[in-house]
């Protein structure tokens, strides 16, 4: 990555991940590392030329970009300046917890930096019978890893609050902390129904803008997925709003006081939140240009996960299961006609592959995983 740009920057929610990878390249290239969530880090970059000309030869890895957005264009002229001396590879690693859109600073870096999103852990970064424990935890490093479901439950607790009190407000003009947790609980609770934000709004007593702006945010920052509709060519009445995901099946949990597995079988959001996890499991897996979507009509005819892949005219169409046994409903066929997918799976929580009565495959969560990583775009 470093080898293609004069810049690499890595966006996404994994805290404590994006921190530690830094330190880790950072300790084996004798790079610099700045911390620019802190002051004295901050004050280095006062003049940004003289500090990073004096580390031309070194690698400058730029943690918490969002805390110094005006550094962009000035990265800009000094990236210019060292490609005309042949400094042009791999010079700055930047770090950040937004997405492009919310770092509008970087369109200043275009065709000098290229963006990865570092998203939570995902299945196929872990080994087998990782699944169960990477729904109930979430895919953020520190939860996952904890010696105990009730350490990892405080660590996504402690990171809600202090994600709420500090990284939110340097994006939006500041709300209440307690409106913001609310909305998020809320959120949790609806874990993948569609975005109603008028109903939301009532709710929380403010407006429908204000929180079409802090979904907004959200989805900036990485947090939500806004899963659009599917809308091909055919006579029926579809249903026109995006559906909301947390993308962090531990954050739900964390959201809604649930510490453990048990606890979650036994919440009405275990189905919800198995089909959040899902969701994300499969596009974390999916081949880049993959388009994601839902289909579903006024009368009920649905399937959960609509994915059109590069290279392919039609699209795979995938049913959410949380059980071992899935079956399907009359409403998922009668979907399946109006897309004409070239391909159609259940995914479900056991571990048996084998067909299903009307053409569809169910499928284990890791079997279809790995099927779609090993797509060529």
């Amino acid at each position: 990555m470093l080898r293609l740009e004069a810049a690499a920057g890595l966006i996404g929610p994994r805290q404590s991940g994006k921190t530690t990878l830094a330190l880790d390249i950072a300790t084996s290239c004798d790079a610099v590392y700045l911390a620019l969530e802190r002051r004295e880090d901050r004050a280095a970059l006062a003049q940004p030329a003289r500090f990073l000309g004096g580390h031309e030869d070194r690698l400058v890895i730029l943690d918490e970009i969002h805390h110094t957005p005006e550094l962009f264009p000035e990265l800009r002229g000094i990236i210019d300046a060292g490609r005309r001396r042949g400094r042009g590879l791999g010079r700055f690693l930047i770090l950040g917890s937004a997405s492009i859109p919310r770092l509008r600073q970087s369109e200043s870096l275009a065709g000098r930096i290229g963006w990865v999103e570092l998203g939570p852990l995902s299945l196929l970064e872990l080994g087998p019978g990782a699944s169960e424990a990477l729904w109930v935890r979430g895919g953020l490093p520190r939860s996952f890893l904890a010696e105990s479901d009730q350490d990892s439950f405080t660590i996504r607790r402690n990171f809600l609050q202090t994600f709420l009190a500090r990284d939110v407000p340097h994006f939006a003009a500041r709300v209440p902390i307690e409106t913001t947790d609310r909305l998020w609980t809320m959120l949790a609770h609806g874990q993948g129904t569609m975005l109603n934000l008028s109903r939301l709004a009532g709710s929380l007593g403010v407006s429908a803008p204000t929180v079409g702006r802090h979904v907004d945010l959200l989805a900036d920052l990485i947090i939500v997925r806004r899963l659009p509709p599917y809308l091909p060519n055919v006579r029926k009445r579809l249903v026109k709003s995006p559906r909301l995901y947390l993308r962090d099946s531990g954050l739900v949990h964390a959201l809604l006081g649930i510490p453990d597995r048990d606890a979650l079988l036994r919440h009405p959001v275990a189905g919800a939140s198995w089909e959040g996890f899902v969701v994300e499991t499969l596009l974390a897996a999916a081949p880049e240009g993959t388009n994601a979507f839902f289909y579903r009509t006024a009368r009920g005819a649905e399937v959960d996960l609509v994915l059109h892949l590069p290279g392919r005219s039609d699209p795979w169409a995938v049913e959410i299961r949380l059980g071992s046994t899935p079956a399907l409903t009359r409403g998922f066929h009668i979907a399946c006609e109006d897309i004409g997918p070239a391909r159609s799976f259940v995914v479900h929580g056991g571990s048996r592959r084998y067909p299903l009565p009307g053409g569809p495959e169910a499928i284990p969560l890791r079997e279809l995983t790995e099927l779609l990583a090993g797509l060529v775009a």
